[in-house]
């Protein structure tokens, strides 16, 4: 596979190249979904012009700079940039401040296959189970409502499946008497024993919910009647779940960059990508390591972390909760008043949601689209319509 020189700042190798060159390889051995077919499809036309844009122009200097629309699909390596920041901003009206904690809920290896057969049940699962394990404790431990939010991640570095949510916690929560803020431990959240086996039971009867309305039928290693019991049986046996916290965050700008990078992240971005071939893709993986596979498998490995379509990957629990506005302003005022010093202080954001994505790319990069980058002149976008051919698509240059 042929591959341009990059533009300085940009991956020298495309997802999409890898899609247009090897997808129909890929769907002559696997059979896609329709979401997973429609993300490859988003993928080959994203910023080319198949999808239509405009040609920025300079009547000063007459530099002339084509831009292509983008796809916009969340699966899309390309899209997430700006679609992070627009969401740190909206999230930044909500955030405590206060300390937060960042715990991880890992599903175990014995149930990956059955999330790949029922994501949507297993996934939602998951979400249940850590979210109350996290709320319970906080009301036996603290005797207060904590606020959570927790994304989904399904892959491993090398992409294979690892289903995982990761959780940001308030450090405490608003007392059940809604007058005073009750913190937790400077040092840790809760005892992890104590939240794997937690999540270990609540988990094992949803299993069994599920199972018992027949979500499960058809599974291959349930054509055993007993197959569902011996799963069970080892799932029983782990000690405890992994679960995992970190240190909590000191100041509420940092919990914001930090959950950003992992609410908008995508299975691999380009710029993992080490060498691509008509053969091989060889991308990074973790501590200097990388991977080789054919690009069929590599292919093969992205699609299986699509999600269902409507699948809420990101959600909020608690004082977080999208019903619990009331709530959550009589925590801040609670804090308000502890702390002595306005709520807003530390929670900076680059830009309101509500900006364009011209005012938006300034305020993250500092780079201005609206002047030409050779005089400073402002520049004239004149639309492009969507080409009425698709392949092979015209892509724009950085």
């Amino acid at each position: 596979m042929a591959a341009a020189p990059a533009s300085a700042g940009r991956p020298r190798f495309d997802i999409a190249d890898i899609v247009r060159q090897h997808r129909a390889a890929l769907e002559a051995e696997t059979r896609l979904t329709l979401a997973q077919r429609r993300v490859l499809s988003a993928i080959e036309v994203c910023r080319t012009a198949a999808l239509g844009g405009h040609v920025d122009v300079c009547r000063a200097c007459g530099y002339e700079h084509p831009f292509y629309d983008s796809c916009r699909n969340r699966h899309c390596p390309k899209c997430q940039a700006l679609t992070q920041e627009r969401w740190i901003a909206a999230r930044a009206e909500r955030l405590l401040e206060t300390r937060h904690f960042h715990a991880v809920f890992t599903l175990p290896s014995e149930l990956r296959g059955l999330a790949k057969f029922r994501p949507r049940e297993i996934f939602d699962a998951l979400f249940a189970a850590a979210s109350e394990t996290l709320l319970e404790l906080g009301q036996s431990r603290l005797d207060a409502q904590l606020g959570v939010t927790m994304v989904l991640h399904t892959w491993a570095r090398d992409l294979h499946t690892h289903p995982h949510v990761h959780a940001i916690v308030t450090a405490g929560g608003l007392g059940a008497d809604h007058q005073h803020w009750v913190r937790a431990s400077a040092k840790y959240l809760f005892p992890v024993q104590v939240m794997g086996k937690l999540l270990r039971g609540k988990m094992m009867a949803a299993l069994r919910r599920l199972h018992a309305r027949g979500a499960f039928a058809r599974f291959h290693d349930f054509a055993d009647p007993e197959g569902f019991e011996r799963l069970m049986t080892r799932l029983g046996r782990h000690g405890r779940w992994h679960v995992y916290v970190k240190k909590p965050f000191r100041e509420v700008r940092h919990v914001l960059r930090y959950l950003g990078r992992y609410t908008h992240r995508v299975a691999i971005s380009a710029s993992r990508l080490v060498a691509v071939s008509d053969h091989s893709v060889t991308f990074r993986t973790k501590d200097g390591k990388c991977v080789t596979l054919s690009p069929v498998e590599f292919l093969r490995r992205f699609v299986q972390h699509v999600l269902p379509d409507g699948f809420h990957k990101i959600r909020h629990y608690g004082l977080y909760a999208g019903a619990a506005q009331a709530t959550l302003t009589l925590a801040r005022d609670v804090l308000a008043g502890t702390r002595h010093t306005p709520t807003t202080s530390s929670v900076t954001t680059p830009a309101p949601s509500s900006s364009s994505w011209p005012e938006l790319l300034l305020a993250v990069t500092g780079r201005d689209v609206t002047r030409c980058p050779r005089c400073g002149a402002p520049l004239d976008r004149v639309p492009v319509p969507r080409a009425s051919a698709r392949a092979p698509p015209e892509r724009a240059v950085a």
